[in-house]
């Protein structure tokens, strides 16, 4: 197995790519790059942190798993993402935290205490926090398309309608938004 030695500038794409070829190292710099930001999109969603942090865990393991199906194309961030947000769907669908994915890796669940409860809290704070400044830093017209695709999960005719433009442009603005956010969050790295 090939380990690639990742830094900073190393793409997500990359990571993801040496990922799917057993890659633990690059795994490791991707997971760390997004944790702070999962638990942040999943904290806003949940009330309860310990319920955040499985979801968290969920969604990290079904990317190991999916990682070889990840075509490469889009955003990697926007993919975790969709994962975040399916994986938020089916425990409410369900009435609890589905684990598949962590029991076919073998890993255990964990049991928090205050303390790890708290860095939770800390860490989605973070999370928050960042992507809040990044995206304050976006053109109005890229951060509204940018909010009512990823974060209010429109359709993109609706976001259009509203916007008064194409949905072409609503897309070139989500996806230019995805980049711009990505570059601007690895350099503040």
């Amino acid at each position: 197995m090939r380990v690639m030695e990742p830094v900073a500038s190393t793409s997500d794409g990359d990571l993801l790519r040496a990922a799917a070829a057993g890659d633990d190292v690059a795994f490791s710099v991707f997971y760390r790059r997004h944790l702070d930001g999962v638990l942040a999109f999943l904290r806003r969603r949940v009330a309860d942190p310990e319920l955040a942090f499985d979801l968290a865990a969920e969604t990290f393991a079904a990317v190991i798993l999916a990682a070889p199906d990840w075509r490469g194309d889009g955003e990697p961030a926007a993919w975790l993402y969709g994962i975040a947000r399916n994986k938020l769907r089916e425990s409410l669908r369900r009435g609890r935290v589905e684990d598949a994915a962590r029991r076919r890796l073998g890993l255990e669940p964990v049991d928090l205490d205050d303390e790890d409860l708290r860095r939770v809290e800390e860490r989605a704070g973070a999370g928050a926090g960042d992507l809040a400044a990044r995206l304050d830093e976006l053109p109005e017209p890229t951060r509204r398309a940018l909010l009512a695709r990823v974060v209010d999960e429109r359709e993109y005719a609706e976001i259009a309608a509203e916007l008064a433009c194409s949905e072409q442009v609503v897309r070139q603005r989500v996806h230019r938004g995805l980049r711009m956010l990505r570059t601007r969050m690895e350099e503040a790295r």
